[in-house]
């Protein structure tokens, strides 16, 4: 016989947990310390589900997890949480909040949020910005510098082009803000013109971090020379912006070669992008309003200097017209007393030409009458020794020519006898022979080879014969 194993019903064990527990706990309310996990929230009953969970400190592994929930004057603390820290109640945020333990023989074990620290919250975040700003300030010192509350950064000390055009603008696809962006540059009232560049990206859940940065870095490796690069964002609850407190976003912001202008869209506190940032703004319409006002004040500035140097010029212009007027005046009055002395002097000097003339020409009209004379006599002179060296000219061809022609006379002598004496006919009759290889003369053995016919010609005969050999022959047989 199968012995009776003594036992309760699942609902009786329940509710013995449910009794010790109310009688520990019935009255007791507790503020505890833990993360937000799998959270849901039902708008129609105003019901809030998640799970509260601690992890360890040096890893993302969990040591303790209840459900949670919250309804009622919980789901009111959490809007009031929402409305002060600007923080969604979401997965992933560290809260303090005052629980009351409930056991439900159904539903197990639960917390239920009576109460939410706003304060914890906001502190925890800080603390977590305000240790990224220490370590990027400790760790990149060449690169971001805490100047009082101020951090100077190297994107913050490169200096904005006198003319914004040329616009690079890192936002989400989707972007309601930078559509306003685009719109208020483009619309705006003076005409300028943009040259924007979007390059989308997601710009919220710090899990995004490293895709934000992968855009960043396209920018940098487009190599166009951007004015500027804008990164847009529109409103959101406080989580929303955490990926804007990135060490590697922050510490890429400040070191980027090309100044950044923020638009991100948050109205309460500063991100570490804006604050690595060359220029923050607090919404992207604030953004597009900033670039629109800094190329008016250069404009503005082209303007001013336009009335300066009309204003200018005018002011120099009057005062040299009277400098001009007077010295045209003094001009003027110089000449007539100028001409005035000048006239007397010319008249007296003409007196002196007249008297000066006639006594020159009176001298001189000495001097050509002998001029005149001696061109007269001179050339009989110069025609009759000219006579004279003709007639001897003639005389020496006469007696050279006769001595001049006998010579030349000798010279064509020898010079026919030497040709004799070198024609081939007295060379042949010398016993030489002429050989001639295809028609022409050649004295070039190497043309010959046996077998070949050549034609010998001596003094008075011509011998056709055919080469039976060649041998080398040094030619010592006719030595002396």
């Amino acid at each position: 016989m199968t012995e009776t194993i003594q036992h309760i019903r699942l609902s009786e064990l329940n509710k013995q947990i449910q009794t010790v527990i109310e009688s520990n706990f019935n009255d007791l309310t507790l503020w505890v310390i833990a993360d937000i996990t799998n959270h849901s929230f039902k708008e129609k009953t105003n019901y809030h589900y998640f799970d509260f969970v601690e992890k360890a400190e040096d890893s993302n592994k969990l040591i303790a997890k209840i459900s949670g929930k919250a309804w009622g004057t919980g789901s009111s603390k959490i809007k009031d949480f929402e409305r002060i820290t600007g923080q969604r109640f979401t997965n992933n945020i560290n809260v303090l909040v005052r629980v009351k333990v409930n056991y439900h023989i159904e539903f197990g074990l639960s917390l239920d949020v009576k109460d939410i620290d706003t304060n914890f919250t906001i502190g925890v975040l800080e603390q977590q910005r305000q240790a990224t700003l220490a370590s990027l300030v400790a760790n990149n010192p060449e690169v971001i510098a805490k100047v009082g509350d101020r951090y100077v950064t190297r994107n913050g000390k490169i200096p904005l082009p006198m003319v914004i055009q040329r616009i690079a603008v890192v936002a989400s696809k989707t972007s309601a803000g930078n559509e306003d962006f685009k719109h208020t540059l483009l619309n705006n009232p003076y005409g300028f013109k943009f040259d924007i560049h979007d390059y989308h990206t997601v710009v919220q859940n710090e899990a995004n971090a490293q895709q934000f940065l992968e855009t960043l870095i396209d920018v940098f490796k487009s190599n166009i020379k951007y004015d500027v690069v804008v990164i847009n964002r529109g409103g959101g609850a406080q989580t929303d912006f955490l990926i804007f407190d990135n060490y590697k976003i922050g510490l890429a912001v400040a070191r980027f070669p090309i100044p950044i202008i923020t638009g991100i869209g948050h109205q309460k506190n500063e991100t570490i992008t804006d604050l690595m940032a060359h220029t923050q703004t607090k919404t992207p319409t604030k953004a597009a309003e900033f670039i629109i006002t800094h190329n008016k004040q250069f404009e503005d500035e082209i303007l001013n200097f336009q009335k300066s140097i009309l204003i200018k010029s005018q002011q120099i212009f009057s005062v040299y017209y009277q400098s001009l007027t007077g010295l045209n005046t003094s001009i003027i009055n110089k000449s007539r007393t100028l001409l005035n002395d000048y006239k007397d002097k010319l008249v007296l000097n003409n007196q002196l030409v007249i008297n000066k003339t006639k006594t020159l020409l009176f001298q001189n009209k000495s001097s050509l009458s002998f001029i005149v004379s001696t061109l007269v006599s001179k050339p009989i002179v110069i025609t009759s020794n000219r006579l004279n060296d003709l007639a001897n000219t003639v005389s020496n061809i006469s007696s050279f020519k006769t001595s001049y022609l006998r010579n030349q006379r000798g010279y064509l002598g020898h010079l026919v006898s030497v040709i004799n004496l070198m024609s081939p006919k007295n060379i042949l009759k010398k016993g030489f022979a002429i050989v001639k290889y295809n028609g022409e003369i050649t004295s070039n053995p190497d043309e010959l080879s046996p077998g070949s016919e050549m034609e010998v010609i001596m003094m008075d005969k011509s011998i056709k014969s055919t080469i039976k050999s060649k041998s080398n022959y040094n030619g010592s047989e006719f030595n002396l």
